[in-house]
């Protein structure tokens, strides 16, 4: 979903930190081979979460959806030199995938795959994390909110991916449109939660910066 002009979106584009190769090479990998392809960040989202990353310099991070790794990779520029990042996907046909791509970057050992339901394999993770990106299914937004929040440290940061969902949020929704309505609940959610300070960016399809007060 674009917003801008066409024009005025390739010249933020082409003015903005370009995508470095190997991710070129993960994008049209996953054109060539995976089903979905538009699940991708994107070379421009992917320059925003680096850049976000980088300006937190987070010792711990923790990504809800993991697809091919392409966000993965843009999160993990900005890890400190001891960091991790965890990163949990339901799809156990991608892993492969995804290792090959994150041994290539140099990030290979500070990224750990977590395979299955994420609403299970949040629970479990015994340690806390200074920045977490939600980026898996919609309808359980909400749930991966209240199983994280706790799990953050104080001033750390929820990246949610998709909030504006097709500019669906502002029409009126169909009965059977469960994600659309998940999405509308949790952007609720996140502005009514006095423990989070929030803003939405208009970015792509919608990129909500949540900060632990």
């Amino acid at each position: 979903m674009y917003f801008l002009p066409e024009a005025l979106d390739n010249y933020i584009i082409a003015h903005s930190e370009q995508e470095p190769e190997l991710l070129q090479q993960l994008t049209r990998e996953t054109y060539q081979k995976v089903l979905q392809p538009i699940m991708l960040s994107g070379p421009y989202q992917g320059r925003v979460l680096s850049i976000i990353s980088k300006l937190i310099r987070p010792k711990s991070i923790l990504e809800l959806g993991t697809f091919t790794g392409y966000s993965t990779l843009c999160l993990a520029e900005g890890l400190t030199n001891d960091g991790q990042i965890h990163t949990i996907d339901i799809n156990e046909e991608l892993y492969d995938f995804q290792r090959k791509y994150f041994d290539k970057s140099g990030f290979g050992s500070q990224i750990i795959q977590h395979v299955g339901n994420a609403l299970d394999i949040i629970p479990t993770l015994a340690k806390t994390f200074d920045l977490v990106f939600i980026d898996a299914d919609k309808p359980n937004y909400s749930h991966y909110f209240h199983l994280t929040i706790d799990k953050l440290n104080p001033g750390g940061i929820i990246l949610s991916d998709n909030v504006l969902w097709y500019g669906k949020v502002i029409e009126p929704t169909e009965e059977k449109d469960i994600s659309t309505k998940a999405v509308v609940e949790y952007n609720t959610l996140l502005k009514n939660d006095d423990r989070v300070e929030t803003i939405i960016l208009p970015i792509r399809d919608g990129l909500t910066i949540s900060r632990k007060k």
